[in-house]
């Protein structure tokens, strides 16, 4: 007997196409800070006009990754010192108390195996040298454990912070390309403090963690 017809996802739409093309741009950093973007060039790089592309760069601006200025256009909107330094210390406060709850509560059973996965494949992004893939599974790391935390106001946090978040790792990535191993190993060890149970150990290895962002940045 034959199961049901599988539907396919809709393809997205130009303005959604318009909108991940440039938000992938900006995050990655390939469109710096200051860096003027055109309607007309993303659009015709994409083969979409610049209505839907207007749209994106709407939508990109509500989201504080563009600022729309009359007379120079689209330009990406840098991250100020000041707010690179919220952006670490507001991530490190969420992560370190989620660990703890995972820990204080018992919830870090699957956690560990997940994270053991994780490591795995970000060890083939830095043997392969891919970079943007490493940065996403740095991402997926730190989130996890937000996420096994079962506290919805400290996931909504991070999520708010993941874009800034995914800049500055692609800026300390690019800047600092040699931090890439040196990243893995701490990720090793602040998953090993989740398997040890040891709250105490993860907030001091994410403080070290995060505190290489502070140094470069």
């Amino acid at each position: 007997m034959a199961g049901p017809t599988e539907r396919t996802a809709p393809p997205p739409s130009a303005a959604v196409r318009a909108y991940e093309h440039t938000k992938r741009l900006i995050l990655t950093g390939e469109l710096a800070g200051g860096a003027a973007v055109s309607e007309l060039a993303i659009g015709e790089a994409l083969g979409v006009s610049r209505t839907p592309t207007h749209e994106a760069f709407l939508r990109l601006a509500t989201e504080g990754l563009l600022v729309l200025e009359s007379r120079k256009g689209a330009v990406v909107r840098p991250m100020s010192p000041s707010e690179t330094a919220d952006v670490l210390e507001m991530r490190e406060a969420v992560e370190s108390a989620a660990a703890a709850r995972v820990i204080e509560s018992g919830y870090d059973a699957d956690l560990v195996g997940h994270l053991t996965e994780l490591l795995a494949a970000q060890e083939r992004a830095l043997r392969d040298g891919d970079v943007e893939r490493f940065v996403d599974i740095d991402d997926d790391l730190h989130s996890s454990v937000v996420a096994a935390s079962r506290n919805a106001i400290a996931a909504h946090f991070m999520a708010m912070l993941r874009d800034r978040q995914q800049r500055l790792r692609h800026q300390l990535m690019r800047v600092r390309p040699e931090q890439l191993e040196p990243a893995y190993l701490e990720h090793r060890q602040l998953a090993a403090a989740i398997g040890d149970r040891d709250a105490d150990a993860y907030r001091t290895l994410l403080h070290h963690h995060i505190s290489v962002h502070k140094v470069v940045l």
